[in-house]
Parts: structure tokens; sequence; C-alpha cells
């Protein structure tokens, strides 16, 4: 089961708080995924086509519950995809105009509503009720093993936008994309999609969040950590690399004979150990050395070799 399929089954077995909030969740899932059919005056059909469990059995049992209207129910399984495909409908019956009118999906005058039914939405736990619906009816949680994305498709510019504005409502930020004619209002910031889904009750989701974010936490902190170790390898060969060529050149000059016999010593040394950093190096030499000591070392061979060139360009 994906991600967002566990998050759609856990929010459809969230208890209502107040009589209303069914029939908030069942016009949210009649308004995102629902299908109208007119006709004629007072003859109407709702169609709801869902390849999610949780979609079908809310529908269903809130239809059952709150309207005490008749459905019919088919299962088919995609050939292509091997998925289950569920089909509710409501069809043309006694009563199906109003009860449309009461879920908020046509007004009294029979008009299709363009934004959400605000009479639905009056107490707070109704309203995340009917956020709760749209998210079970056409939500999309990425898998927090990835980036973390969540957003609803919806249809409708207004409805899209008034949508958004109740999420953000609930201490969330949401946004609006329009995609191929259709819209999506999504959130992106994982704090944001935790405080969402536990405004709406899905405890289980944020528990496997948390442990998706400890497991990115733990691998980012690994990944810095050789990031670092291969970028200061990087610096330690090219340094390494740059005083062996400083060694080679004093060679060639005829300068390593006059010496001193600490130079000599750091010369000998970075040829035996041409891998080292300097402060490894150091722990090599008897007695011991300091990074600082043989760090000294390399800038008087840099001055032995400048003050040559110097001498050689004057005469």
């Amino acid at each position: 089961m994906s991600f967002t399929a566990e998050v759609r089954d856990e929010l459809a077995r969230v208890e209502p708080s107040c009589n209303y909030c069914n029939l908030a969740t069942l016009a949210a899932l009649a308004r995102v995924c629902g299908t109208i059919t007119y006709g004629g005056p007072g003859h109407y059909r709702l169609q709801v086509a869902t390849e999610t469990g949780a979609v079908a059995r809310t529908m269903l049992g809130l239809t059952h519950k709150v309207l005490k209207l008749q459905t019919e129910f088919t299962v088919r399984r995609s050939v292509l995809h091997k998925a289950r495909n569920y089909l509710i409908v409501l069809p043309d019956q006694p009563q199906l105009d109003k009860a449309l009118v009461l879920l908020g999906v046509l007004d009294r005058s029979f008009a299709l509503v363009p934004g959400l039914p605000r009479h639905l939405l009056r107490r707070a736990c109704c309203r995340r009720s009917y956020v709760r619906g749209a998210l079970i009816a056409g939500g999309f949680i990425a898998d927090p093993k990835g980036d973390f994305h969540l957003e609803i498709a919806v249809s409708g510019e207004q409805y899209a936008h008034e949508l958004a504005e109740l999420v953000s409502e609930l201490g969330v930020r949401a946004r609006v994309n329009r995609r191929r004619g259709a819209y999506a209002v999504y959130v992106k910031s994982a704090d944001d999609i935790k405080r969402l889904l536990e405004v709406l009750g899905a405890r289980r989701s944020i528990d496997e969040i948390d442990a998706a974010r400890a497991v990115k936490s733990v691998k980012n902190d690994v990944n810095r950590r050789i990031n670092a170790e291969m970028a200061n390898q990087v610096r330690t060969s090219a340094a390494a690399q740059g005083q062996l060529d400083l060694i080679d050149k004093i060679e060639r000059q005829g300068l390593y004979d006059g010496l001193s016999p600490a130079l000599k010593s750091f010369c000998a040394l970075r040829r035996a150990y041409p891998e080292l950093s300097l402060r490894e190096l150091g722990d090599q030499a008897t007695p011991k050395l300091s990074k600082s000591a043989l760090y000294h070392r390399v800038q008087r061979l840099e001055k032995i070799v400048a003050e040559a060139g110097q001498e050689a360009g004057e005469s």
C-alpha cells in the first residue's frame, strides 16, 4: 500500500466530532471526485469513480447513514494497471436534488456552486472534516522517504483558492497550482504537512514522517561528513604534491646540499610519506613535530626557491 493510501485509510477512520461533521466530509467527497449528470428539472445523477478503497467505503457509508439514499456499487479491475476501480452511483431518485443542495454542490436555484459550501463550515470541527474529506477524495502525499509534498487535486479555480484558504485557517500554508485545466492545492513544508495531518487526526502517518525524517537526517549527516572528508583528502593530496614539486625544484636548481638538517629531514619525510597531511607527517618524525613546525619548514623552502629565482633574474 502506498503512503497516500495509508493516509487516506487512516483519515477515513477518524470519528466525527459532531452530527454535522459527516455531512461536511460527504460534501467534500461529492465535490472533489463526483460527477453530476443533469437529466432535466429535478432529475440528477451523481457518480464517483475511484481506485481508493477508503473513498468508496466512506462515500457508501456516509451516503446511507446521512442521506439515506439508494446507491449502486460496482467493482472493476483494470487490466492495464491491475488495480481495482470502484464506481459509486447515486441514480436519479426522489430527494437527490435536495441532497445535492444540502451538500453544497448545487445552490437553491439548482445551479452548480463554484466555491465551498459555507453553510456546512460554520464549526471548526466541520471545517476540519471538510478538509479531511477533500484529502481522502483527491489527496496525494509523497512517500516521506523522498521529497515532502502533499496536494489535493480539484476542479474550478474559485473552489481551489477557497479550499487553500480553508487549509490555511488550520494553521497550514497552502498554495494553488494550475495543471492542464485542473488545479492542485498543495503543501510543501514537512512541518506544515505534519501540522495538517495532526489537525486532521492522522497520528500514525505523522509517526512515519518523523521516522523518515530521522533516517534522512542521519543520511544527510553521513553524506556531509563523507563530503568533508573527501574534500580534506583532495586538499591534503594537492598540498603534498605541491611540496614534492617544491623539493624536486630545489634539487634541480642544486640547492639541496645547502639546506639545513631540519629542512633535509622534512624533504626525506615528505618523500617517504607522500600521502600524509602535515599533522600526520609530524607524527612520523623523531621526535614528533607539530603541524605548525612543518608548515614553517615548507615556507622556508619556498623562500629559498624564490630568492634563488630572484638572484638568477638579477644576474
